[in-house]
């Protein structure tokens, strides 16, 4: 008996670490794009709009698709899922580096988008399945921490590879087949090994009473119903939770800003930081935002322990005011030259450490609690279906705001040096998408101090009705 519950809990720790891998792969490939703007730029001519119609497009496609993910997730194994999405994306990311026209790297951002619109919620629910109450937003922040990695390695090894060719090949295209290749292998991996805790989640961290509830609801021997018919059973019942629609209405507004942020590797590099320094930047940033995640994920945990209906609300709120006086700091307070790196380095790192909160120690644990657990792919794939597909128009939205307003000029982008015009506009583009945002995005999660007790405690009665019919049925078939 011992000897077989070692090997399960074996299977489950191997499951969590490929899963983690699997992350840090979907965060390598979003960042690939963004780190290598200038010299997209330059190969297709195109200014900060185009720039950001590509990252519009990925989102947007993400966004709409993300349902699926739930579908999928009802009726097969999420490592099946995972790895699918995966080889999406892997393959589309490869596509991108061979590209020889504009239009062709938007057709297969967009099947990148497809890709990552599988695997983000059912790596959520996967984790959210992993940790037991009171433990989920650690979880959620070590994944996002792991996550940053790759974040971070796919952010500093692009832009690194961009100012150099390999075999005659550009940087940035050899950068985008070597993750491709990767994730690609991370994808098969994943199938092979990766045990969906569904099946035993007994073993989950800190597995308790609740955790044999549920076991014995995903066993309910309930017959089956069709695949559309309980699609849309799954989907009205998430759609009619308060806390979500409180936490997507929030999150519409708060994606707003982190999506603005890819201009910033691009906009270092018009101050006239090199390749180089601007990584090292973004990895300041990235660092900050990994393990500000983490922290904020166990200061609610134990937060949540002494104020159950409030303390993760109180992390969320402090996390987004943050937002705002660095946003400031960072585009307008600190002077745009390239002796100042310390200044920004110091911004960044502070910035990311604060406003990276929201998600582990809020939205994620929080949407784990109001639905039953066989819905939880659903909760975050229509999450991401809502504030993606909205958050998606701010990168178009900052090259608006700074070739027609603020007056940029795309020309800028091939002056040696950087161009201060060009680093002014984008400047301020960029405050208008950032500071304005964060402050609504802290004044929305009010509500939920009056609603999230409710919901979880409907969540836990939805839950016991579920585990009575299925004993009920279980005694009549004997």
């Amino acid at each position: 008996m011992a000897g077989i519950l070692s090997r399960r809990i074996f299977g489950f720790s191997l499951s969590l670490i490929l899963i983690n891998m699997a992350s840090i792969m979907e965060r390598a490939d979003e960042n690939l794009l963004p780190a290598v703007y200038k010299e997209v730029s330059e190969a297709f001519d195109a200014g900060p709009i185009e720039l950001g119609y590509l990252t519009f497009i990925r989102n947007f496609v993400q966004s709409v698709s993300s349902p699926m993910a739930g579908v999928l997730a009802l009726h097969h194994d999420r490592p099946v899922v995972l790895a699918m999405g995966t080889a999406c994306w892997a393959l589309s990311t490869a596509a991108v580096g061979v590209s020889q026209h504009f239009n062709q790297v938007a057709f297969w951002r967009a099947i990148n988008g497809l890709g990552l619109a599988i695997v983000i919620p059912a790596l959520q629910s996967f984790i959210a399945d992993s940790y037991m109450d009171g433990l989920r937003g650690t979880g959620f922040g070590l994944l996002n921490l792991i996550g940053s990695v790759g974040g971070i390695g796919g952010g500093v090894l692009a832009t690194i590879m961009a100012g150099h060719e390999y075999w005659g090949i550009p940087g940035w295209r050899c950068a985008f087949i070597m993750m491709a290749s990767l994730s690609l292998l991370i994808g098969v991996l994943v199938f092979l090994f990766v045990v969906d805790p569904r099946r035993d989640p007994l073993v989950a961290v800190g597995a308790d009473d609740d955790t044999e509830r549920a076991n014995l609801i995903m066993k309910s021997t309930v017959p089956p119903s069709s695949i559309w018919s309980s699609s849309w059973l799954a989907m009205r019942s998430v759609m009619k939770v308060k806390t979500f629609q409180i936490i997507v209405l929030q999150g519409i507004v708060g994606s707003l800003p982190w999506t603005a942020m890819v201009f910033f590797t691009m906009w270092f590099e018009l101050i006239g930081f090199d390749n180089n320094s601007s990584a090292a930047l973004n990895s300041l940033f990235a660092i900050g935002c990994a393990m500000g995640s983490f922290l904020g994920g166990m200061i609610a945990d134990r937060l949540s322990k002494y104020y159950p209906d409030s303390g993760r609300v109180m992390c969320a709120q402090f996390s987004a005011f943050m937002g705002i006086p660095f946003s400031w700091i960072l585009l307008t307070g600190i002077r745009p030259s390239v002796n100042n790196w310390n200044a920004f380095a110091a911004t960044l790192l502070l910035m990311g450490l604060t406003i990276s909160w929201c998600a582990s120690c809020a939205n994620n644990p929080m949407f784990a609690e109001v639905v039953p657990p066989k819905h939880r792919t659903m909760i975050y794939a229509f999450d991401r279906a809502f504030e993606g597909s909205f958050s998606s128009f701010a990168a178009p939205a900052v090259g608006i705001l700074t070739e027609k307003i603020y007056g940029y000029d795309s020309k800028s982008l091939k002056s040696v040096g950087g161009s201060a015009e060009g680093a002014l506009a984008l400047s301020r583009g960029l405050f208008m998408m950032t500071i304005v945002p964060f402050g609504l995005c802290c004044l929305f999660y009010s509500p939920l101090y009056i609603v999230f007790r409710r919901d979880r405690e409907s969540a836990k009665l939805v839950s016991s009705k579920e585990q009575q019919l299925s004993s009920e049925i279980d005694f009549v078939g004997r």
